[in-house]
């Protein structure tokens, strides 16, 4: 794999001291296979931002599962159309994690009601098509939000309808902390909760998820419209080949 460089650091990547492992046993990926790519992206720039502090325990859950985790930092990453060309190393490298993974984690506090700025211009950076590559089309997804004040659900609704845009599969479940200045401890780890054993739920569910889906993942991104929009082009170059000859 290359060498990413706007990668965050996950601490204590194995200290899960609220999880339950009698019930919760490791790795469930069948023998042979590999461990399931998945990325995750968070919503704010803050030194004590909730949306990362969620994540981060959700990579750990994760990594606990057997996935292979990635969390994209996004403090260099410019505005969308900021750069010409959209030639900039940080844009770069989140379409290629994106390419990477066969999963991903999106987690956004609530701001007036909705995701964040830096959580949509991480979405806006990742095109549908890139040179015939789908960097979302195909992958799992599991929505997560934090708030400041009482439960909502307003911002995983909105990464839903991205997900759904962006052409992934999201799953059933979902995350979404209520006052969550309340729910970490002061370094930034989770409080025992409702909250953690429903992150807890969403990540096992998404590596179910995407362990399941894995092996379709070529039929997922092979459509009945597009195979018919390269057939008429097909077509086209033919008779202009034949005209012009």
């Amino acid at each position: 794999m290359q060498d990413f460089q706007f990668l965050r650091a996950l601490d204590a990547p194995d200290d899960l001291p609220l999880l339950n492992k009698d019930i919760l046993p490791p790795a469930f990926i069948p023998a042979g296979e590999h461990a399931p790519r998945i990325l995750m992206l968070y919503g704010s720039l803050r030194q004590r931002s909730y949306s990362r502090l969620a994540t981060e325990e959700a990579a750990r859950i994760l990594k606990y599962l057997g996935a292979d985790v990635r969390i994209f930092d996004p403090r260099d990453l410019p505005l969308p159309d900021q750069v010409d060309g959209d030639n900039h190393p940080a844009v770069q490298e989140l379409r290629a994690l994106s390419i990477w993974s066969e999963g991903q984690v999106w987690c956004s506090p609530e701001r007036h009601g909705n995701i964040t700025g830096i959580m949509k211009a991480q979405i806006d950076h990742l095109p549908l098509n890139m040179g015939g590559v789908r960097p979302t089309q195909g992958r799992t997804l599991a929505v997560m939000q934090v708030s400041g004040g009482s439960q909502s659900f307003n911002t995983v609704n909105s990464l839903r309808v991205l997900g759904r845009w962006m052409r992934m599969v999201t799953i059933p479940n979902q995350s979404s902390v209520a006052k969550a200045y309340q729910e970490f401890d002061d370094d930034g780890r989770m409080l025992p909760s409702a909250y953690y054993a429903r992150i807890v739920d969403v990540m096992e569910e998404l590596m179910r998820f995407t362990i399941l889906l894995r092996p379709h993942a070529n039929e997922l991104v092979n459509r009945y419209s597009e195979r018919s929009e390269e057939l008429a082009k097909q077509i086209a170059d033919t008779a202009n080949s034949g005209v012009s000859s």
